[in-house]
């Protein structure tokens, strides 16, 4: 059977589903917007009985915590299928993905299943957030020494 390029790029087309951008969008910044008001009640909230420092930490913690917990309680997944990249972006984000991925390989024990795989989805953001942030420091650096 020969097939065109541009055939199969049609038939392609026409099979795929089309993707709702704005709708997207606007859940997205709609959940990941309603995420990050919730830390931020949440650091009013500490704040009151402790200082900011202290508060911004406990927020972080409780939002770490929230997300890892629905996470297990597979409930996250579903508010994602909504939000898409707005339970992405907020830290909630990364606690999926290293609780997501323990829950994976649990049955593989401990140490060569979540001790070695809970890091694969969220080892090459920690890898490329630290080689950035190396980088920015050092272009900071010699941006104060001229």
């Amino acid at each position: 059977m020969d097939i065109t390029n541009t055939r199969y790029n049609n038939m392609t087309k026409s099979a795929s589903p089309s993707s709702k951008v704005l709708k997207n969008c606007i859940s997205a910044f709609l959940i990941g917007g309603f995420i990050c008001f919730l830390g931020q009640i949440s650091t009013d909230v500490f704040a009151m009985f402790v200082n900011i420092k202290i508060a911004k930490t406990l927020t972080t913690i409780t939002l770490i915590f929230v997300a890892a917990l629905l996470t297990a309680l597979r409930v996250f997944d579903k508010i994602a299928n909504v939000a898409g990249a707005g339970t992405i972006v907020p830290i909630t984000g990364f606690s999926n993905a290293i609780v997501s991925s323990a829950i994976e390989y649990k049955t593989e024990g401990f140490v060569l299943g979540v001790g070695a795989n809970m890091f694969k989805i969220a080892g090459p953001v920690i890898v490329y957030g630290t080689v950035a942030s190396v980088i920015y420091g050092v272009i900071y650096w010699v941006m104060q020494m001229l």
